[in-house]
């Protein structure tokens, strides 16, 4: 068994088909990943793009604050994805699916890369995406910007498709 995950409870729950933990990273348009400094754990979401080919998960960000203190100290991540499909009234139950994921960050250097996230990212997130890939990404705004990339070392998922308390 995974050192990550004890094991769903409520197995029939359980995504088991990576395919279908991939979809949710590629259709989700936030993540959320947890971090943690002098065990002091610290949440944030972020807008984001998953690479298939690399199975990274890329993200913009700004040069300092409290999110890049902790990751230069400590890079282990732990985050999730989620779709959310529905509150289901009167029924007292909730439909979703989620794919979890652990990882380790590191902020990109390299400039073909970073436009190949902002790419990346930009494809996932807009519905004319060439339109805003050529106005946003320039020489100017590669040297700029921070990008993370989360390279993805585990995944699970879980889903509910179904009332189950009627």
């Amino acid at each position: 068994m995974n050192q990550y995950m004890k094991g769903i409870h409520r197995k029939e729950k359980e995504i088991k088909n990576r395919s279908e933990m991939i979809e949710i990273l590629q259709k989700s348009k936030y993540i959320t990943i947890a971090m943690c400094k002098d065990n002091e754990p610290y949440l944030v979401t972020l807008s984001h793009g998953y690479d298939l080919i690399k199975n990274v998960i890329y993200f913009h960000c700004a040069n300092e604050g409290r999110k890049i203190d902790i990751l230069n100290e400590n890079n282990k991540i732990w985050g999730q994805a989620i779709q959310d499909r529905c509150y289901v009234t009167g029924k007292c139950d909730h439909l979703y699916a989620t794919t979890q994921f652990h990882g380790k960050v590191k902020f990109i250097k390299d400039l073909e890369e970073k436009k190949h996230a902002l790419v990346t990212m930009i494809k996932q997130l807009e519905e004319k995406p060439e339109k805003v890939i050529k106005k946003q990404i320039t020489k100017n705004s590669l040297k700029r910007v921070n990008i993370g990339r989360i390279n993805i070392d585990y995944m699970s998922g879980k889903k509910s498709d179904n009332v189950i308390i009627s």
